[in-house]
């Protein structure tokens, strides 16, 4: 196999679930070559407009938008959204000459992969959710191979072309110990740490759940919180909660340092998104999950199941979030025993070498291989 510099496009976008893996493939593609030329593409509007750059990857914008579910201006320009977009995917493809474009799905992944098939450059599909989201399908007649994380995905794609290697993650995150992580939040390291995150954007029913627990969470359970609320919902969340009256209560819209929400928390509360059980689970974290039933496929109860079963988290339903939750909380987080032989479970289920064998099998596919004097990934 040749070791040539390699020219790749990676197209995600719209929420963390599709740029972190992203990301995470880039870094195991420049891990294995170096010489990799990584380019982006997203819109101005999404997160990967800032977490794409701050990873250190340049990144090209393109037009286009999701569809909404009921009917609005946005909806109706969407056509001419989208063929301004497959005109800046056309131009975009031209001029940057990539050896092969990665699709890891969202709305802003749509026209320049669509582009790239048409144009017949290699197409890579990574998709991260038992049911595979719109863009992803649509594209997969035209991708090289498709991978996949979870078995159930497969029987929406060419089954010839599909490999579950897992979803990548974010190695960084299981960086920070536990002493370094309380001292980012002011905690006290010996005493037990709840973690709340709905998501990038903020689920607003495990907000709701928060703000009907936070007394009896935080005074009668003694617990420290660090909870993620979400942009949209943190000016709803400040006027509702007297922040200041809670000493041990982190209320952040997004944290910007996941490894040491991570390293300091004993027990997670969180949406089962594909990449946020993956984190879970590579960090071996207890976990009450709450999976949305807003999503397309009911994916994320799918995406939880095989935690739940394996013993790794706790399952609370989204309509008894409220009811339920401090119980649960107060059952698990004080027994030891518990907490343990859940960790191990995540454990067991984690797939910490995914990102890196997705770029094995694209580098290979492409006739290409790891430089021997590579940093392992």
């Amino acid at each position: 196999m040749s070791s040539r510099k390699p020219h790749i496009i990676i197209a995600a976008g719209g929420t963390g679930g599709h740029v972190y893996p992203a990301i995470a493939i880039a870094d195991a593609l420049v891990g294995l070559n170096p010489d990799t030329k990584i380019t982006f593409v997203g819109t101005r509007t999404r997160m990967e407009w800032t977490a794409v750059p701050d990873a250190g990857y340049p990144i090209k914008s393109i037009w286009i938008s999701g569809i909404h579910r009921r009917l609005t201006l946005k909806n109706l320009i969407f056509p001419l959204r989208l063929l301004v977009s497959i005109w800046q995917s056309f131009r975009l493809i031209k001029k940057e000459k990539p050896d092969a474009v990665i699709s890891c799905g969202g709305f802003a992944a749509g026209p320049v992969s669509w582009v790239a098939g048409k144009m017949g450059i290699p197409l890579f599909i990574q998709e991260q959710n038992s049911f595979p989201g719109l863009t992803n399908r649509r594209l997969a007649s035209k991708a090289v191979k498709i991978f996949t994380a979870f078995d159930d995905a497969a029987e929406y794609f060419p089954k010839d072309r599909v490999k579950n290697l897992g979803n990548p993650t974010r190695h960084a995150l299981g960086q920070a110990d536990r002493k370094s992580s309380a001292k980012y939040f002011q905690f006290d390291r010996e005493k037990k740490t709840l973690l709340i995150i709905g998501g990038s954007g903020g689920a607003k029913s495990i907000n709701d759940a928060m703000i009907a627990n936070i007394e009896k969470l935080h005074n009668e359970l003694g617990l420290q919180i660090i909870w993620q609320c979400g942009p949209n919902y943190y000016n709803e969340m400040i006027q509702e909660i007297d922040v200041k009256a809670y000493k041990n209560l982190r209320l952040e819209a997004f944290i910007e340092r996941m490894d040491y929400a991570y390293g300091a928390s004993d027990l997670a509360i969180s949406r089962a998104g594909a990449i946020s059980c993956a984190e879970l689970m590579l960090l071996g974290k207890p976990t009450i999950m709450i999976p949305s039933p807003n999503v397309a496929g009911d994916h994320q109860r799918k995406n939880a199941a095989s935690m739940v079963k394996a013993g790794a988290a706790v399952l609370v339903e989204d309509k008894f979030a409220s009811r339920d939750l401090y119980q649960v909380v107060a059952e698990t987080i004080n027994d030891d025993d518990k907490l343990e032989m859940m960790a191990k479970s995540a454990d067991s289920l984690a797939q910490p070498e995914a990102a890196g064998h997705i770029a094995e099998e694209i580098l290979a596919s492409m006739g290409l291989k790891k430089v021997e004097s590579e940093v392992a990934v």
